[in-house]
């Protein structure tokens, strides 16, 4: 983020009134609810985080341990299994539900 001159782009009587409130600080204004974005959505990271936990949850699904995904992503075993758990079951075709022995 940078900063502007106020006094570069307000209306004197704006400018003015805005001292009244505060003097002399810092002022941030944040941008109009339509055009801001979400996490990630503007540089790829959120699709990159997406595609990558849906490799996690597919090689697992495969049979790779928690353990090795773990070295292989570079993540903590917890990590790995937040991924999995945030996964709906049919990322598990061979989970069933309630299933008794």
């Amino acid at each position: 983020m940078r900063y502007i001159r106020a006094e570069d782009i307000l209306p004197s009587e704006l400018l003015s009134a805005i001292q009244e409130h505060i003097d002399g600080v810092t002022l941030y204004i944040p941008r109009k609810s339509p055009a801001k974005s979400t996490w990630g959505s503007v540089n790829g990271t959120k699709k990159y985080y997406a595609e990558r936990n849906s490799l996690i949850v597919k090689e697992y699904s495969g049979g790779i341990s928690i353990p090795a995904l773990a070295e292989k992503y570079c993540l903590s075993e917890k990590s790995i299994q937040r991924i999995i758990k945030r996964c709906p079951m049919p990322c598990f075709p061979y989970q069933k539900k309630n299933s008794k022995p």
